[in-house]
């Protein structure tokens, strides 16, 4: 690409993103396939062979696949103004529109009519969760080592060791397996042993917020809804700064939304700390996304190459669906409180795994059914 021709790319990123942030429903899945179709296929700004690499690359990288994706086809097409723009481009509308969401949901969250949508969002939630165990499982516990790894990180997750640990832990555990070299084996004793960093209960400050929601940011592997998990440690069971009840409010605003699910970050710094939270929290999550991605473009011949790494990543998927496997279990329990519920989450999770109903649609639904179940009443 000519020097020439950079601010027309820089503008045809914006132009791209902007749109996608607006538009792009249904989770990181149909976020890559929106964008390989517009970048590949209709623009033709790189061929498939560089899109897959870029991918997976993403995947090796913890935080927002899709957003990581978006910020690396930036990198690649327009360099470092490219990697910001096409970044902020996908994050801002779709945190915008959280951000009224949030509003909204501050103002008229205990009103009826807002308390029967969103009582026939949750259990779709749920279904999205199980949805999302389902497809990562099937892929990443393909081996009975994965299997009983992701048995492993579950029944310890139950015990509350903190998840970020038992992600490293898992990634460690199967590297050793994979390759027992002396030296790794040193290394894998050395870290396993140690305790997670306890988030102990504190009254709420932004500098706070900041810290968890980077932490967030720059350790979650696997799947965007593995954030379910760390967000239900560190601020509902650890500050006690949130409910289960916001919280899944908070993960259910993530999915009516488009662009990336955390900005279910957006919505709960909102509702803690105003604009200023929304503000915190969002761009905490998310700048570690940037960097990573920045430093990932020097390495990428090398990280596709490593076999070590690729077997680090097997035991992090295997622990990723562990850990989502229990907050579906925990927030099942809080949720799945009447039949109609069952009924309802049941019906969302047929329609997600079997029917492939895009899942916009079947939020929307169930919010619908629960806002008329409530005027029934």
């Amino acid at each position: 690409m000519e020097q020439g021709q950079v601010p027309l790319r820089l503008r045809s990123l914006a132009g791209l993103f902007l749109r996608l942030g607006l538009s792009a429903f249904g989770g990181p899945a149909a976020h890559i396939a929106m964008m390989e179709e517009e970048v590949v296929r209709r623009r033709r700004w790189m061929d498939h062979a560089t899109f897959l690499d870029l991918l997976g690359l993403c995947n090796l990288l913890p935080g927002p696949n899709s957003t990581e994706l978006a910020i690396f086809i930036g990198r690649t097409l327009a360099g470092w103004r490219g990697l910001v723009l096409a970044g902020l481009c996908f994050i801002v509308p779709a945190a915008l529109l959280t951000l009224g969401f949030a509003a909204l949901y501050v103002h008229f969250g205990r009103l009826p009519a807002a308390q029967g949508f969103l009582l026939g969002i949750k259990p779709v939630v749920l279904a999205i969760v199980a949805q999302a165990v389902w497809n990562l499982g099937r892929s990443a516990l393909r081996t009975r080592r994965n299997v009983l790894l992701g048995l492993g990180v579950l029944a310890a997750s139950f015990l509350g060791i903190q998840e970020a640990l038992l992600i490293l832990g898992a990634g460690l555990l199967s590297l050793l397996l994979a390759q027992p070299r002396p030296e790794a084996s040193a290394l894998g004793l050395a870290l396993l042993p140690l305790p997670g960093l306890p988030v102990l209960a504190a009254p709420f400050s932004l500098g706070g917020l900041f810290w968890v929601f980077l932490k967030v940011g720059a350790t979650l592997f696997g799947s965007g809804y593995v954030l379910i998990a760390f967000l239900r440690t560190d601020l509902v069971h650890h500050l006690h700064w949130l409910t289960e009840t916001q919280l899944l409010d908070a993960v259910a605003v993530g999915q009516v939304t488009p662009g990336p699910v955390f900005t279910t970050a957006t919505f709960i710094g909102f509702l803690l700390g105003s604009w200023r939270g929304a503000l915190v929290a969002t761009t905490a999550i998310f700048l570690p996304a940037f960097l990573l991605v920045g430093a990932g473009a020097f390495f990428l011949p090398r990280i596709r190459k490593s076999p070590a790494l690729s077997a680090f990543m097997q035991g992090v998927n295997a622990a990723a669906v562990g850990l989502m496997a229990t907050a579906l279990w925990d927030l099942g329990q809080a949720t799945l409180a009447s039949p109609w519920t069952l009924a309802l989450g049941l019906a969302a999770a047929w329609l997600l795994i079997r029917q492939r109903v895009n899942t916009t649609w079947v939020i929307f639904g169930g919010g619908l059914a629960g806002y008329l179940l409530h005027l029934g009443r």
